[in-house]
């Protein structure tokens, strides 16, 4: 424990005898709290502290002791460790205090858990599903959780389930008495429009405000989720005055397939292609976080050697570059620009992938990074390659972008004062990355908490003031510059060696729980990892920063044009791979 948590343990200890107290569990390093006085504690923590970003919300189920927990990741917006603070709660019992009041970042966490574990959160505004769709029975990553029915005896799929049963997705109807339902679930429900009431009861509430001396009426809008602008199924659910929007909800999980469930079947190592597929045009990166969560359990285990660090720095900044190129282009393709502007972005990006394919085999899903280092080291003529990219092709072909973009007239009309998020506005909501530095708030995980070697290079936090979709575009193409430099020093001072020092495969995880984080192209992207000592993970969670930046779509569209919606998701930049998982 760091000697910051320790005053803090002290002084959340002296204000709250008997409340407050160390995790005392084997690899543990939070405080537990008991539930009645957590948004007490949990306001200190805000406004005495300084602890006035709620990054990270999980829900774990601890079967054997008859607890659900709800884990909490706090920090300061002017960088530093975490504070980590949990409650436990009895399975049958499930109720927590919301901290919607004091973090609005713990909305979309909250529905999760709710979603996904059945803790009803207290206070919470809008405490409905956000992953399954509201008719779902039963709550499906607990630990005792079955599959709606089984179907006794029907092969060649025996086998894949205990005592013979398997579950058949085919009408019931086809199997007559053969079906069970079994014990504490009802028959499954048919999908019924009028689960949407839930939705539109809360979207008409938000949208009940006077419209001034002319009456008009409010009309409910669905954008997508088939809509090509909607960056894949995603659905804005709007509530527009004649074209202003007076309120706005977003409705996900088109493409859930309940990632973290598949991550606590799985290996530790066969989840590394599994994290290629959040973010997919990020895989690098994702396979960065979710390494340094298991190292962080493997201790000295964990080790990495000098060459493999900078090899880790070198792919998840050429990813950087890639993904911000990829939001640039379309982003002009949200503005109307249709498709060629984006084309000169991908020629670049193309690049890069030429360089992860020659390297792991693949241009998206590259499963490069091992616990320990990387898979394989560069091939022969590949850091020539990169040398010409990096040092020569790259700077031009982004300063060409910049004056054909930024200056752009309908680039500016079409993004200035659109969207705007305040400073004070983005901490409170979550966001991360581009959308948060655009706000002012110069926080960046890689110099806020540095993680891998990223404290050895000269770089700026690339931070914008005006919080609005022009600050989103061009706080992009400051950040390509800043990767760029990391990756000049990078390439200058690769070290000779090996790139692996341990078998992955015969790797065994201490009991205990860690969150690796790391800055993605998109925002803090964390995974909170359980150990119980076996082979898989007891708990896998994903903070996706996709998923937590849309917290904000509402408050940066109300009061916008319908058609300026398009632009602010846009510049949200996200993948449904990560906000749905």
């Amino acid at each position: 424990m760091t000697e910051e948590l320790v005053v803090t343990l002290s002084a959340l200890e002296t204000r709250f005898p008997d409340v407050v107290k160390k995790d005392e569990r084997k690899g543990y390093e939070g405080f537990l709290v008991d539930t009645k006085n957590l948004v007490e504690v949990a306001t200190v923590i805000r406004d005495e502290l300084g602890y006035d970003y709620l990054s990270s919300v999980t829900g774990v189920d601890y079967l054997e002791e008859e607890l659900l927990e709800v884990v909490y990741h706090f920090y300061r917006s002017t960088g530093g460790k975490s504070l980590v603070l949990s409650v436990q709660v009895p399975r049958k019992k499930a109720v927590v205090p919301s901290l919607y009041d004091l973090f609005i970042s713990a909305d979309f966490q909250e529905r999760e858990a709710w979603d996904l574990y059945g803790i009803k959160f207290e206070g919470h505004p809008d405490l409905r599903r956000i992953l399954m769709w509201e008719g779902f029975e039963g709550f499906p990553m607990r630990k005792d959780y079955q599959e709606a029915f089984f179907v006794e005896d029907q092969k060649p799929f025996a086998n894949r389930w205990p005592e013979g049963k398997v579950f058949r997705s085919e009408d019931e109807n086809q199997f007559g008495k053969n079906v069970q339902y079994p014990k504490g679930f009802d028959k499954p429900k048919k999908w019924d429009p009028e689960e949407e009431d839930l939705l539109y009861a809360g979207l008409q509430e938000l949208g009940k405000k006077d419209s001034g001396d002319l009456a008009t009426d409010h009309v409910v809008v669905n954008m997508g989720p088939q809509h090509p602008s909607t960056h894949g199924v995603f659905r804005m659910a709007v509530v527009l005055d004649g074209e202003r929007i007076v309120a706005l909800k977003p409705v996900m999980g088109y493409l859930h397939r309940n990632h973290e469930k598949i991550g606590e079947r799985n290996t530790y190592l066969h989840n590394i292609p599994f994290t290629d597929r959040l973010d997919y045009l990020s895989s690098m990166v994702n396979n960065h976080g979710y390494v340094l969560a298991v190292e962080k359990l493997l201790g000295k285990k964990g080790a990495v050697p000098e060459r493999a660090e900078y090899i880790r720095v070198i792919m998840s900044e050429l990813t950087r570059v890639s993904n911000h190129l990829w939001a640039i282009g379309f982003l002009l393709n949200d503005l109307g620009a249709f498709f060629t502007p984006s084309l000169y972005a991908i020629e670049e990006r193309e690049l890069i992938l030429d360089i992860f394919e020659a390297t792991t085999g693949a241009r998206m899903m590259n499963n490069y990074f091992r616990f320990g280092g990387v898979a394989r080291d560069f091939p022969p003529g590949v850091l020539e390659k990169l040398n010409s990219i990096v040092f020569e092709r790259l700077p031009r072909k982004v300063d060409e972008l910049d004056v054909y973009l930024t200056d752009n007239e309908v680039v500016a009309s079409r993004t200035k004062g659109v969207g705007v998020l305040s400073p004070e506005e983005a901490i409170a909501h979550g966001v991360g990355g581009p959308v948060l530095r655009a706000s002012g708030v110069p926080y960046d995980v890689r110099r806020a908490d540095p993680y891998s070697i990223y404290d050895r290079f000269d770089f700026d936090v690339a931070v914008r003031y005006h919080g609005d979709c022009y600050d989103r575009y061009i706080i992009r193409i400051d950040e390509i510059r800043q990767s760029l430099r990391i990756l000049q020093q990078a390439l200058k001072d690769i070290p000779e060696g090996p790139v692996l020092l341990k078998n992955p495969y015969n790797i065994r995880v201490p009991e205990g729980e860690s969150y690796g984080r790391v800055e993605a192209p998109k925002g803090e992207l964390g995974f909170y990892i359980v150990s119980d000592g076996t082979a898989n993970p007891y708990r896998y969670h994903v903070r996706a920063p996709s998923f937590v930046n849309l917290t904000a779509l509402e408050k940066m569209c109300v009061g916008q044009l319908v058609a300026d919606a398009v632009v602010v998701l846009g510049s949200i930049d996200i993948v449904l791979g990560e906000v749905d998982r």
